[in-house]
């Protein structure tokens, strides 16, 4: 039985149907908008200096994007999973390598209801320069070159405070932290990254089934 759980997710793709770089490049971008990226799978750039640069070209009115990203969809368990977890005193750690902007927009009522900690970058926007990012301080301990945020220094500080430590997320960018997490929730790439590096995992469609896994296991 988890004596002392801590529960680290990730935001896109995993709370939201897929990622907000995804949504806004099928929305506003066209192919040579997405040169940085590119770059960035060609190893030219960071992850951070890609998405970054991506960001900053969106040219919309702050009220029409606001709106567009109300309208991206949240797993509908999430709000129930971490409110379990408040009730038990499971502390939850959202990470992410895009920014706080938009995960602020989307469910910041739910970060302030429910006491979660969102560990990301710091995101500014306007119509005239676009989303723009900026990584934690260097002195930071969750700072990361590459990406901004490094989500397995969360989980690693989280287990050396003496956390069993419950990691959700999708993607490849995943595969660290849940290379040094005790109980995995994978979907989409991140569960074959899984089976390849031969990491225990659970399988997941959505929050109800980690809900269900912190409510047998986890100590109440």
């Amino acid at each position: 039985m988890l004596k002392k759980t801590a529960f680290v997710t990730d935001f896109d793709g995993t709370i939201t149907g897929d990622d907000f770089f995804s949504y806004i490049t099928r929305r506003w971008f066209d192919n040579e908008a997405l040169k940085p990226w590119r770059e960035y799978l060609a190893g030219q750039r960071t992850h951070f200096d890609a998405l970054n640069a991506m960001f900053r070209q969106l040219r919309v009115p702050e009220e029409e994007l606001r709106g567009f990203i109300r309208r991206i969809p949240v797993d509908p368990c999430f709000e129930k999973t971490v409110s379990f977890c408040r009730s038990k005193n499971i502390p939850v750690y959202i990470t992410s390598a895009g920014c706080d902007y938009y995960i602020n927009i989307l469910i910041g009522n739910l970060i302030e209801e429910y006491g979660l900690k969102l560990i990301t970058n710091y995101g500014e926007y306007s119509p005239q320069t676009g989303l723009s990012m900026t990584p934690p301080p260097a002195s930071s301990p969750y700072y990361d070159k590459s990406v901004g945020i490094s989500k397995a220094a969360i989980v690693r500080g989280l287990k050396r405070e003496g956390y069993e430590v419950v990691y959700a997320g999708d993607g490849p960018p995943d595969l660290p932290p849940a290379e040094a997490a005790d109980i995995v929730f994978a979907k989409k790439m991140l569960l074959g990254l899984c089976w390849e590096k031969k990491i225990n995992v659970f399988a997941f469609e959505n929050f109800s089934e980690i809900r269900a896994y912190l409510e047998e296991h986890a100590d109440v």
